[in-house]
């Protein structure tokens, strides 16, 4: 598989709701960095993922303009969902958020992808306030725990 494939479907997994098949994509040494507030590894992703799409069911990557440059693969990526079940972020300090029947549509967003093999092995975005997790929770009406 192109790398380019490999990043497509990981993305429909996890926009279908097969975070278990989008597990088996990542490297074991998986990184996520960047819309998050530290980098986490493949099981905090995996559980970020998993609260993400339980809260918004309708979450979706929209991912376009994808590119290869070697072992990565830059994608524009624009995060929406409507949160209508309880958010449940794994991460200290947060405390489950009741369903706000909210629609959250983050900015546009380049975001790099590196491929070994036939999986993802990082996943990097620009740190932004308003994208990731601390966009999804503005909009949400949610402050950030204090860090």
């Amino acid at each position: 598989m192109n790398p380019i494939d490999v990043v497509k479907t990981g993305i429909s997994a996890v926009e279908n709701g097969k975070i278990d098949q989008y597990q088996s994509q990542l490297t074991d040494d998986m990184v996520f960095a960047g819309p998050v507030p530290q980098p986490v590894g493949k099981r905090e992703f995996i559980g970020l993922q998993k609260a993400l799409t339980e809260a918004m069911p309708d979450w979706k990557f929209n991912a376009t303009d994808y590119r290869q440059m070697g072992d990565k693969v830059s994608a524009m990526v624009q995060i929406t969902g409507t949160q209508t079940g309880t958010l449940n972020l794994p991460m200290p300090g947060m405390k489950p958020i009741p369903p706000t029947g909210k629609h959250v549509s983050l900015p546009p967003q380049e975001t790099i992808f590196t491929i070994k093999g036939d999986k993802i092995a990082r996943i990097e975005a620009a740190a932004d306030p308003n994208n990731g997790v601390p966009g999804i929770l503005h909009q949400l009406g949610v402050p950030l725990p204090p860090m």
